[in-house]
């Protein structure tokens, strides 16, 4: 930023990098973790103030989000829930320009993800069973806060109450200096604190519901997922699913088998999901049903590279790492390779890995043989540490390999430089920002992706989670942020979630989630087996024989050495919810066979889109008005995921115009443009407006030229510069196909067509 600028935020910056270096100091020393996540927390806090700052000296946004407001209303893109009914805090209704935006983004984003990348898609049930739910953690861990008010039993969510109350105090004159900072000590440990702290925070200050100022109850733990009773019985226990991801992850046996048992795959899925909300707020960026969509890369967890990563590897991306973050710097703008290769030699590691030979592809690139430079020791000792010549789709590695490779060893002695080996060259392993390709290339796509929709590229980053953000089983996460009058918010995941979610449900369902991978070397391994006695247990179980069948054949050595010890001891012992007896499993067995095999669960790379955040952040970045009129407002969305496309405009209602209105209409329609006929009375300006307002991007209008002259001509107009040019009439169609699917720009048709110029009032 300016000079003067970066003097004002000097010391933020420098509050934000002795807090970061105290969290990694309790880090290193193995503090406990109440501890690091206070401190955490104050980081946390001190980042936001440096980001607050560094907005309010940024260049002024002109954006008015109560006239944006006021448009989407007015032209009904969206609406809160059964609002005549008073509506429903956190639901939404689209309207349909909502819709139609909503579905051409979803269009776009298939086309870009599921077919350029040859994905698999599955449509999974929205009602879930509870136990999938308890094996993915959610039934024990998807829970907020929250205290009742015990009159009306309204429910409060207890950091939001506890944080207005003190802002409340904050504000009053006559809170003294010393509880002031009391007070704000206690709002920085809020997010770190345990639901009994914060309840004795509510008793201490003697906190009254904020509606009616009533008693407040005892806290208590909220899980956030809509429970459901499945069936008549009500015996079956589910909930209304609070992600799509469960689904794809419990059908990946079947997704395996359909991709001919082939590792790497992905799996899509687009769907609504639901969380009950406590308190929702901010609009369409915290509501409790909203669509999501999700891809599930499955691959080998040793093997992370990804066979497109080169194709994406020159795309500069704002990336805001947990070390900068941590420091107070801000965030820095790279090509994905770098980020996820690093700089320079240390970013080679100790070549042990297909990502560190790709590292090697890239560092070679602008060096070495290709600039004529003299191979030197470090080329040889590098050359070395190679167990296998580079792949021959690593150009410039494999190029140099064997330009080493011409030289005899006396030869390569006499090379410069002095004598060294790889661990003292490159400083042992030493990674990127971007822990592996695949999840550098689908960061790279989701770019890609958001600015195609029309997301302004000087207002997206991508915000690597901090340690106690992530989750104890991710390798690494980034989310993709937007800029909005909000601030910072998310719109998509992108995580590497390990195995994580495979092994809970192997263990959850019994059921093997995994791949077999070839062993260099055959080995002898020992088994512990149960020995079932399959008559007892179809008897037992009927149908569900099956299922306990191929639970005991899952089993673990440990597992399997459990049930003994437990069937010996009291007779009984319960597999997934079917109590076993020693009758049914009369024995065990011990042994050894040679295996060929391996078997690998599978690592996930998971981007996971929350569309109507997306979509908000679109109308945020697209709302504009007119230079020349402020009661001109409009959205100017790309033509590729513009709700309509085209307007056809008669300037006259009289009869003679109806044909030609009908013979673009017909033509354009069967081209799939959705058509907006707009012939009603009133100035050709103000008809432009309202085309404008619901972003249609081209407007053609059948004037008394077209009507009295031969060749038939219109006028197209573009909706953002508002130039308009003279065209033929049979050409209209294929021009604004092509300018909606993005094959011609706009400037190709002014160059091509003569411009018309006219002047457009509104009055």
């Amino acid at each position: 930023m300016d000079p003067q600028v970066e003097q004002q935020l000097a010391p933020l910056r420098a509050r934000c990098k002795d807090q970061g270096d105290i969290v990694r100091q309790l880090k290193e020393s193995g503090a406990p973790e109440v501890d690091v996540k206070r401190e955490v927390q104050e980081l946390k806090n001190r980042k936001k103030e440096l980001e607050d700052m560094i907005l309010s000296l940024s260049p002024t946004d002109t954006f008015d989000r109560a006239k944006m407001n006021d448009l989407i209303k007015r032209r009904f893109f969206y609406d809160i829930s059964f609002a005549i009914y008073g509506g429903i805090t956190g639901q939404y209704d689209f309207g349909p320009m909502g819709c139609d935006l909503v579905d051409n983004m979803l269009a776009e984003w298939q086309k870009h993800f599921v077919i350029q990348e040859r994905m698999l898609k599955v449509n999974c049930s929205i009602l879930t069973s509870e136990v999938v739910l308890k094996a993915s953690g959610h039934v024990d861990k998807f829970a907020d806060y929250m205290v009742k008010d015990v009159k009306t039993g309204e429910c409060f969510r207890l950091d939001h109450l506890i944080k207005q109350h003190f802002e409340k105090k904050l504000s009053e004159k006559k809170t003294s200096q010393e509880e002031r900072e009391t007070i704000n000590r206690k709002i920085t440990l809020l997010d770190g604190m345990t639901m009994e702290e914060m309840d004795r925070i509510v008793k201490q200050y003697d906190m009254k519901s904020p509606l009616t100022g009533n008693d407040l109850s005892d806290a208590m733990e909220f899980n956030l997922m809509f429970p459901i009773y499945i069936g008549p019985s009500g015996n079956l226990k589910g909930y209304l699913r609070p992600e799509t991801a469960q689904g794809i992850f419990v059908n990946f046996k079947r997704l395996l088998e359909y991709n001919q048992g082939k590792l790497p795959f992905a799996c899509a899925q687009v769907g609504n999901a639901y969380r009950n909300e406590i308190s929702p707020r901010s609009g369409l960026l915290r509501v409790r049903e909203f669509t999501m969509a999700e891809i599930e890369h499955f691959c080998d967890p040793d093997d992370k590279t990804h066979n497109k990563f080169d194709q994406v590897a020159n795309t500069e991306m704002m990336l805001y790492s947990a070390c900068a973050q941590m420091d107070g710097e801000s965030p820095r703008k790279m090509t994905i390779s770098e980020a996820v290769r690093g700089l320079g030699l240390p970013s080679l590691g100790l070549l042990s890995t297909p990502m560190e030979v790709g590292a090697l592809d890239f560092f070679l690139r602008d060096r070495s043989y290709i600039l004529g430079h003299e191979p030197s020791q470090a080329d040889v000792t590098v050359y070395k540490a190679l167990e296998q010549p580079p792949p021959k789709h690593l150009v410039h590695a494999s190029r140099w390999y064997h330009h080493l490779g011409s030289f005899t060893h006396n030869e390569r002695l006499d090379f410069r430089g002095e004598r060294s080996s790889i661990e003292q060259l490159t400083g042992g392993r030493q990674k990127g920002l971007v822990a592996n390709e695949t999840l550098g290339y689908y960061m790279a796509r989701i770019q890609q992706y958001l600015l195609k929709i029309g997301i302004n590229p000087k207002k997206l980053r991508f915000r690597q989670h901090l340690n106690n953000e992530m989750a104890h089983y991710a390798c690494d996460c980034w989310d993709a942020e937007c800029l909005t009058s909000y601030g910072w918010i998310e719109c998509v995941g992108c995580a590497d979630r390990s195995a994580y979610d495979l092994s809970q449900h192997t263990k959850g369902s019994g059921v093997k989630l995994c791949i077999e991978r070839p062993l260099k070397e055959p080995k002898m391994v020992e088994s512990f087996i149960a020995v079932p006695d399959k008559g007892a247990i179809g008897k037992a179980f009927k149908k569900d024989a099956k299922a306990v069948q191929e639970a005991l054949a899952a089993l673990s050595n440990e597992d399997a050495e459990k049930m003994d010890k437990a069937l010996t001891e009291t007779g009984e012992y319960d597999l997934n919810g079917y109590k076993l007896t020693r009758a049914m499993i009369p024995s065990f067995k011990r042994e050894q066979k040679k295996v060929h095999v391996e078997e690998v669960i599978p690592s996930v790379i998971e981007p996971s889109f929350g569309i109507g955040r997306v979509f908000y952040s679109l109308l945020e970045h697209s709302f504009r008005v007119r230079e020349d009129d402020d009661k001109r407002t409009f959205f100017s969305l790309p033509a590729v995921v513009a709700p309509i496309k085209v307007s056809v405009l008669p300037l006259s209602n009289k009869q003679e115009f109806v044909p030609f209105t009908t013979k673009l209409a017909d033509a354009l329609t069967e081209l799939n443009l959705l058509v907006r006929v707009d012939d009603s009375t009133g100035s050709i300006g103000r008809r432009y407006a309202r085309t404008d307002e619901i972003a249609i991007p081209f407007g053609v209008t059948v004037d008394f030229d077209t009507v009295n002259n031969v060749p038939h001509t219109v006028t197209l107009r573009e909706r953002d510069s508002t130039e308009q040019v003279r065209i033929p009439i049979d050409d209209v169609p294929l021009t604004v196909k092509k300018l909606a699917d993005g094959k011609i720009q706009w400037k190709e048709v002014t160059d091509k067509w003569p411009r018309f110029i006219a002047q457009e009032t509104t009055k």
